[in-house]
């Protein structure tokens, strides 16, 4: 079983929208990706890295599983 592991911002996007969610999309102060009726906001694109705390979050607010995520479906 593979574990989440920090992504870049970049890397971030790509993958979302590899599972489905256009955007990033301007809103308020962060960015936001949508999928459908779904709206879930993205951090601000940084030098650092996503780390897997902040990562775990988005990605259940977007309802996506880790398995999803990692490409082991």
């Amino acid at each position: 079983m593979a574990r989440l592991t920090s992504v870049s911002w970049r890397e971030f996007v790509h993958r979302m929208r590899e599972l489905g969610f256009e955007g990033p999309l301007a809103g308020g102060r962060h960015p936001q990706m949508r999928r459908g009726d779904l709206t879930v906001i993205i951090p601000n694109p940084h030098e650092g890295d996503i780390g897997v705390g902040l990562l775990r979050r988005i990605l259940r607010q977007a309802g996506v599983t880790r398995e999803e995520w990692l490409g082991e479906e």
